[in-house]
């Protein structure tokens, strides 16, 4: 353990990932106490409208006189919430599946997996418009849609690695003894095969703020008032290049974010498979 963790430690790029991570975690979690203006953050204040970045407002005001700066922080909120909840669904659906696909064989195998490749066949945004587009817009909206879209990367990761440890002789020795299929899986398939599922985690959390904040943007996400990233960059739209700092600091949020959760992603790939680090 501490063999990794100083391995892990002397790849700066990850720490500097982990370090975004945590404090966008610290942000998101006291978004409310640290926000000067939160109560502001949703009301409009005409007079103060289109106020450049000064000591009383650090990222400026926006169309309707809110706070930026407010807006980013309480935007950290939604992206985190947004990004945990989309993670945490498509692992649910797509990591069962895959101990299944890897494990029972036959046609049931190819059933999941053709499914699996019909999805990622299709852009995850372009399909997450469309399932968007069938529901009200909205946080949930959104949410709903990336979890539908985002599973068969989990299923793809999991087969792949149920499908090498199915021929180990810990699970040769457990069928032998009777263990039941579910108990095989669940308890020591899928342990063995937790780090690759870590890294695609760590990875599509950035990615799921990246998509969410198109979302956004396009319409089909946040809906006004939220304090949402890609939101707010749609709206600076009309008023752009006079009000840069409308566009330019919420860009700055989603880059930050997405490249923390990146640079962390990469660092866990590189820990746990080391053929990779080999090859640098």
């Amino acid at each position: 353990m501490k063999l990794i963790l100083w391995k892990f430690l002397r790849d700066t790029p990850a720490v500097l990932g982990l370090a975004i991570v945590l404090f966008g975690l610290f942000v998101a979690v006291f978004a409310s106490q640290l926000a000067p203006y939160p109560d502001a953050a949703f009301s409009s204040n005409l007079l103060q409208r289109f106020k450049p970045p000064s000591a009383e407002h650090w990222f400026g005001t926006d169309n309707l006189g809110r706070d930026i700066f407010s807006r980013v922080i309480l935007g950290t909120r939604s992206a985190f919430v947004i990004a945990l909840a989309v993670v945490g669904s498509a692992m649910l659906i797509g990591v069962p599946l895959g101990l299944l696909a890897g494990h029972l064989g036959g046609w049931r195998t190819e059933a999941i997996m053709r499914v699996t490749d019909i999805v990622l066949a299709v852009p995850q945004l372009i399909l997450a418009l469309a399932l968007a587009q069938l529901m009200k817009p909205g946080l949930v909206t959104a949410m709903v849609a990336l979890s539908l879209t985002y599973w068969p990367f989990f299923t793809r990761t999991v087969y792949a690695e149920t499908r090498r440890l199915k021929s180990s002789l810990f699970v040769e020795a457990l069928q032998g003894v009777g263990a039941s299929t579910t108990r095989i899986l669940f308890l020591h398939v899928l342990p063995n095969a937790a780090s690759p599922i870590i890294v695609r985690a760590t990875i599509g959390m950035g990615f799921t703020i990246l998509t969410a904040a198109v979302l956004g943007f396009l319409g089909v996400g946040a809906t006004p008032p939220d304090p949402d990233w890609g939101l707010a960059i749609a709206e600076s739209r009309k008023f752009l290049p006079e009000t840069w700092w409308f566009a330019t600091f919420p860009g700055l949020a989603i880059l930050i974010a997405v490249l923390g959760f990146n640079l962390l992603g990469d660092g866990l790939r590189d820990l746990v498979d080391p053929r990779l680090r080999r090859s640098r």
